[in-house]
C-alpha cells in the first residue's frame, strides 16, 4: 500500500516536471518568435526590403495630375493619366458611404492608430507563421490605402509578410500625420474598382452615372462590396453576385448600428439598378489621343535632351493643344457607326448564306483548351450598336470579332497638315488597333498618283490610251480587264479613264509613263515605291495606310505641295508656361502645280459623272468636291477619298481578315466607304461655319484652264498603235492578241477585274 502511494506521488511529480518543461519550451518558443518578429519588423523598418516613405512624404502626399488634351477650340477631349481617377473632398463623401466602408472593411477604424491589434495578430499567426496567403483580411483601411498608393513588391517567399509589415509600419506613420477624415478621403480617392477605374468618384460615374455626393445607400453598398473582388462583384458583369454582396454589406451596416431592421429589409428588397456609363465623352477621341500621347512622348524626350528638364506626361498636369475639330470628329464618328451598323447586317446575311462560319471553324483550329471546351462565359463586348454584356461561348466570341467590319476616317487640312478628325476604328477601348495606320490593299485609290506621274512625264488629260484586251506575257500572261468586262475596245481619253477608273487604259498609261517617273512621283507623294516595277501597282497592288494616302491626296488639293499630318500645336506645363510651340511645317513640292490642277479637275469629273457621283445624287453635295473610290480584291477593302483645297477626307472599311468580305457590289468603295464621307460632307455643307472653313474652290487650278474638252472615246488607230509600239521603251512592250488563250485566272487577273 505504501509502495503504491509512493509511486503515485512520484508520477505526479514527473507529470508536474513535464508540464513545467513544456511551459518553459512554449515560453522559449514564444520569446524566440517574439524576438524574431521584432527583429523582422526592425529589418523592414530599416529599409532592408526597400525604403519606406517618410512622415514628411506622407504629409505632402498628393495624387498626380492628369495631362489634359485639348481640341483646337480649347475644349477638353481627353486626359492622359496612369490611372482613371477624379479626386473628391471629405465633404463629398456621404455618411452612409463611410458607414458601409468601415462596417465592412475596418470596424475599429476610429479607435486604432493604423493597425488593428486583434486583426494583426490573426495575420501574424495565419499568414506569417502559417504561410496562408489567404489569411490576410487583417489590413485596416489605412494599410489598404498604403497598398493602393505604393503597390506591392516581390520578395520571393517573403513577399506576403514583408508587404504586410511595410503596410503596417507606413499606416502607423500615415495616421500620425493625417486625420482619420483625411485617411478616409485618401482611401476613397485611390481604391481600384476594376475597368481601369480608380477612386469612388470615377466609380460612381462609371456604374451609376452620378457623383459621389449623390450616391444612395444601396449604391454605396454595391461599390463598397466591389472592394473585396472588383471583377467577381462587378455589377455589370455579375449582377446576381453583386446584389448578394451588396446585401452582405447592408447587413454589416445594420450589425454595427448604422441601419435599422426595417431599413435593412427595405433596401435588400430593392433591385440592383445600374446606369452604366462605359462610354465617356473622351472615348470619341481614343485613337487620336493615343497618337497624341505617342507624339508628346517624343516631344518631351527632345525637351529633356536639350534642356535637361524632365516632364512626366501622366503625372505633371500638362496641357496639350491639338488640331482636332470636335464638330468634324463627331460627324465622322456618327457617320462611321451608322454605315457599319447597316452594312454589317448585310454582310452577316451573305456569310450565313455561304456557310462561312463552318468553313472558318474547320480551317481555324487553335491549340487552345478553350476552343475545345467552348465554355460559355459572361463578358463585355462591342458591336456596332455599342458596348454590351452578353453570354457567349468561346467560339462565338472569336467569330463575333472575326466577321466584324472595321472602319477608319482621317480628315486633314491640306494647306496646314492639321488633322481635323481621326477615327482609328470601331471602339478604342475594345479594339485599340488603329486602322488609320494599318496598311491595306489600296486598290484604285492609287490611280491618281499614277496619272500624276504620267502628267509629270508630259502626257495630258486628252491623250488617248488603249482600251483593248491585252495579255502581258512578261508578267505571267497577266490580262487585266475593266469592271464588268467592258469590251468596247478602242481608246479612251486620260480624263475619262480616271473618272471611270478603267483598268486597261491605266495599264497602257503605266507603260507609257515609265517606272523611273513613277518612282520619283510616288516618293514625292510619300507613297511606297517598292512595287513600281510591277504594272499591277498601277491598279493598286500595294499596301498603303490612310495616314499616308490622305497627305498624298492633300498635294492634289494644295497646288502640288504635300504636308505631313500635324496633331499637336502647343504644350504647356501645369502653370500655363509654354514648353513646346509647334513650328509651321515646311511643305514639300511633290508635283508641279499644273499637274496637281489637272488631277484635281479630273477627279472633280469622277464626282460629277464617274464613280463618285453618289456624292451628288445621294447626298446632294454642291461643293467643288473631287474624289476617288477604291475596291480591293474580292471586295476585301473599300476606300474613298474626297477633297477640296480646304479639306481632305479619307475613309476605309474592311474586316481584319481579308478573307471576310462581301460577295456582291455591297463591298465596293462606292457602296461601303463613300457613304461615310458623304454623310460627313453633307453635314459640313449644311453648317455655314463649317462650309465657309472647309469647302473652298479650286480657283488656283482654274488659272491653268485644264483642257478636258475632248471625246471620252475614239476608235483605235492602227498606225498610231504601230508608232506607239515602235517607240515604247524596251522591255515594256505587250503583245496584243485578238483573244487571249483561255486558262485559269492568274493572281493579277483576279485582283483587278473591276472598275471603281
Amino acid at each position: 500500500m505504501a509502495k503504491k502511494q509512493a509511486s503515485g506521488k512520484k508520477g505526479k511529480k514527473t507529470r508536474a516536471r513535464a508540464g513545467t518543461n513544456w511551459l518553459k519550451v512554449a515560453l522559449v518558443v514564444f520569446a524566440v518568435l517574439l524576438i524574431g518578429f521584432f527583429g523582422f519588423m526592425q529589418a523592414v523598418r530599416a529599409g532592408l526590403f526597400g525604403r519606406l516613405p517618410t512622415e514628411e512624404e506622407l504629409r505632402s502626399i498628393r495624387h498626380e495630375q492628369a495631362t489634359l488634351v485639348l481640341a483646337a477650340d480649347g475644349s477638353l477631349i481627353g486626359k492622359l493619366f496612369a490611372e482613371d481617377r477624379t479626386n473628391v473632398r471629405f465633404e463629398d463623401l456621404p455618411q452612409h458611404l463611410i458607414d458601409a466602408l468601415v462596417s465592412t472593411e475596418d470596424a475599429r477604424f476610429f479607435s486604432h492608430q493604423g493597425v488593428d491589434g486583434r486583426s494583426y495578430m490573426r495575420v501574424f499567426f495565419r499568414t506569417l507563421l502559417g504561410g496562408d496567403a489567404s489569411g490576410g483580411g487583417g489590413s485596416t483601411i489605412s494599410q489598404q490605402t498604403i497598398k493602393n498608393l505604393y503597390g506591392r513588391q516581390n520578395h520571393g517567399l517573403l513577399t506576403v509578410p514583408v508587404n504586410k509589415m511595410k503596410e503596417a509600419l507606413v499606416a502607423q506613420r500615415l495616421e500620425r500625420v493625417l486625420s482619420k477624415n483625411d485617411v478616409l478621403t485618401l482611401y476613397f480617392n485611390s481604391v481600384p474598382f476594376g475597368e481601369n477605374v480608380f477612386g469612388i468618384e470615377a466609380a460612381a460615374q462609371r456604374f451609376f452615372n452620378t457623383t459621389t455626393r449623390r450616391l444612395t445607400v444601396e449604391e454605396s453598398a454595391v461599390l463598397v462590396g466591389m472592394l473585396k473582388a472588383n471583377t467577381t462583384y462587378n455589377p455589370r458583369l455579375h449582377p446576381d453576385r453583386s446584389r448578394d454582396r451588396r446585401d452582405q454589406v447592408l447587413t454589416l451596416m445594420k450589425e454595427h448600428g448604422h441601419l435599422s431592421q426595417a431599413g435593412l429589409d427595405s433596401l435588400k428588397n430593392r433591385p440592383l439598378v445600374l446606369d452604366y456609363e462605359g462610354n465617356d465623352a473622351f472615348d470619341l477621341y481614343g485613337y487620336f489621343n493615343a497618337q497624341v500621347a505617342a507624339q508628346a512622348r517624343t516631344i518631351l524626350a527632345g525637351i529633356e535632351k536639350s534642356t535637361g528638364r524632365t516632364y512626366d506626361m501622366y503625372k505633371d498636369g500638362l496641357r496639350i493643344t491639338t488640331t482636332i475639330d470636335p464638330a468634324l470628329q463627331g460627324a465622322a464618328e456618327q457617320a462611321l457607326h451608322t454605315q457599319l451598323a447597316t452594312m454589317q447586317q448585310r454582310l452577316d446575311r451573305e456569310l450565313r448564306a455561304a456557310k462561312a462560319r463552318a468553313a472558318w471553324e474547320k480551317r481555324y483550329k487553335p491549340k487552345d483548351r478553350r476552343w475545345k471546351t467552348n465554355e460559355r462565359i459572361v463578358c463585355g463586348l462591342y458591336d456596332h450598336g455599342g458596348r454590351r454584356v452578353d453570354t457567349l461561348s468561346y467560339r462565338d466570341s472569336l467569330w463575333h470579332y472575326h466577321k466584324m467590319l472595321h472602319g477608319a476616317v482621317l480628315m486633314m487640312e491640306p494647306g496646314t497638315g492639321a488633322v481635323r478628325a481621326w477615327i482609328g476604328g470601331n471602339d478604342h477601348r475594345y479594339l485599340p488597333y488603329d486602322q488609320v495606320r494599318a496598311r491595306r490593299s489600296v486598290a484604285s485609290t492609287i490611280k491618281p498618283a499614277v496619272y500624276a506621274a504620267a502628267i509629270e512625264r508630259g502626257l495630258t488629260p486628252c491623250d488617248y490610251f488603249s482600251n483593248e484586251k491585252k495579255t502581258y506575257a512578261a508578267f505571267d500572261d497577266w490580262a487585266p480587264d475593266n469592271f464588268g468586262h467592258d469590251t468596247t475596245g478602242g481608246q479612251v481619253a486620260m480624263w475619262y479613264a480616271l473618272a471611270r477608273s478603267m483598268n486597261r487604259p491605266t495599264v497602257d498609261l503605266y507603260f507609257r509613263t515609265g517606272t523611273d517617273t513613277l518612282r520619283r512621283t510616288f516618293a514625292a507623294l510619300g507613297l511606297p515605291t517598292t512595287d513600281v516595277d510591277k504594272p499591277a501597282v498601277a491598279l493598286g497592288a500595294s499596301s498603303v495606310a490612310l495616314e499616308t494616302l490622305v497627305p498624298a491626296y492633300g498635294a492634289f488639293a494644295n497646288r502640288g505641295k504635300r504636308l505631313p499630318p500635324r496633331l499637336i500645336t502647343r504644350i504647356t506645363d501645369a502653370q500655363g508656361k509654354v514648353i513646346h510651340e509647334a513650328k509651321a511645317p515646311k511643305p514639300l513640292q511633290a508635283l508641279k502645280e499644273s499637274t496637281a490642277a489637272a488631277i484635281a479637275v479630273m477627279l472633280q469629273r469622277a464626282v460629277n459623272e464617274g464613280t463618285g457621283t453618289a456624292l451628288r445624287t445621294r447626298y446632294g453635295l454642291s461643293g467643288p468636291w473631287a474624289g476617288k473610290t477604291g475596291t480591293a480584291q474580292d471586295y476585301s477593302d473599300a476606300w474613298f477619298v474626297a477633297f477640296t483645297p480646304g479639306l481632305v477626307i479619307g475613309t476605309h472599311v474592311g474586316a481584319f481578315d481579308p478573307s471576310v468580305h462581301f460577295q456582291s457590289a455591297h463591298g465596293t468603295g462606292g457602296a461601303l466607304a463613300l457613304p461615310i464621307a458623304g454623310q460627313v460632307l453633307q453635314r459640313i455643307e449644311r453648317r455655314p461655319d463649317l462650309r465657309g472653313k472647309y469647302v473652298r474652290s479650286f480657283d488656283w487650278a482654274d488659272a491653268y484652264a485644264i483642257d478636258l474638252d475632248c471625246d471620252p472615246r475614239r476608235e483605235r488607230s492602227p498606225f498610231g498603235e504601230w508608232v506607239k509600239d515602235v517607240f515604247r521603251p524596251k522591255g515594256s512592250r505587250a503583245d496584243s492578241l485578238p483573244a487571249a488563250p483561255k486558262k485559269d485566272k492568274g493572281f493579277f487577273d483576279r485582283l483587278f477585274n473591276r472598275e471603281d
